[in-house]
């Protein structure tokens, strides 16, 4: 079975999330994906067959099978742009329905997805507190402009934003408490961001429940905090921009674009590059 491997949401030709990319005649079943994934080791690879004029696509992390993964998404829109050309391509996920789009700019391979219907709501107070206590914080490192929140774009995430930089570049937590919060509240990663201006941002995305500490680059919490800050009012002009995984040394950049109306799709762009499957 062919795994392509490519980094989504790449800083020019370093950095980016990896993602495993198999594009068959026909999806293997379950058991065969899941295992593929462990193998692959990345914290998710997208499996896509053709289905009528689109594709149905799945995702596995290495411990678990995810409903929308924004990072191998990219991988897949730049994977299916080098096999068929530039274009829009429809994909069928487990929920939802959404298209990537793939191209070549400049000598380099960019994609964009369009999300499923985001949507956020307060997050309960005694998540909030088994949160702040995984990472060894208490409230008052929150940014009491964007309050704590359980955001969805096509798949779950618990939203804490930080007042201090700093505080965000020193995160710690324990794997297996990581792991067991997160399967309780059934979020997929708690997505940690600090608002360096209205339109910048840097984040880091802890996911343990997918068997990986960290994603360098999280295309579906992307999209989820674009629709959250769009359900808060957040002073936008339309785009903005997330940077994420330098504390990792894999620099990835990701672009949002959120047009108005609660609850429409919100496109997250950025770079892909090919990966040497020798040198990562």
């Amino acid at each position: 079975m062919l795994v392509q491997r490519i980094a989504a949401f790449s800083d020019g030709e370093t950095g980016g999330n990896p993602a495993g990319v198999v594009i068959t005649e026909t999806l293997p079943d379950s058991v065969t994906m899941q295992a593929v994934a462990a193998e692959v080791g990345y914290s998710e690879t997208a499996f896509a067959a053709p289905e009528g004029e689109g594709w149905r696509v799945r995702y596995f992390a290495p411990a678990m099978e995810v409903p929308f993964c924004g990072h191998a998404t990219i991988a897949l829109g730049a994977a299916l742009a080098l096999r068929h050309g530039d274009g829009r391509f429809g994909l069928r996920l487990n929920e939802a329905s959404i298209t990537v789009e793939g191209w070549r700019a400049e000598g380099r391979l960019r994609a964009a997805l369009q999300s499923p219907p985001p949507r956020s709501a307060p997050a309960e107070k005694n998540l909030i507190s088994r949160a702040l206590a995984l990472f060894g914080w208490d409230v008052t490192a929150l940014d009491s402009r964007i309050p704590p929140a359980i955001a969805e774009a096509g798949a779950r995430h618990l939203v804490l934003a930080l007042r201090d930089h700093g505080v965000l570049k020193a995160m710690r937590y324990d794997l297996a408490a990581g792991r067991e919060l997160m399967a309780t509240a059934g979020i997929v990663t708690i997505a940690l961001v600090h608002a360096a201006s209205p339109t910048l941002f840097h984040a880091r995305n802890a996911f343990a429940i997918g068997g990986v500490e960290e994603d360098p680059a999280t295309g579906a919490a992307a999209a989820a905090l674009g629709g959250y800050l769009r359900d808060l009012g957040w002073p936008l002009d339309g785009n903005i921009l997330i940077h994420q995984g330098d504390e990792m040394g894999m620099p990835s950049r990701l672009e949002v674009a959120i047009t108005s109306g609660r609850g429409n799709p919100v496109r997250v762009s950025g770079q892909a590059r090919v990966m040497d499957p020798a040198r990562g």
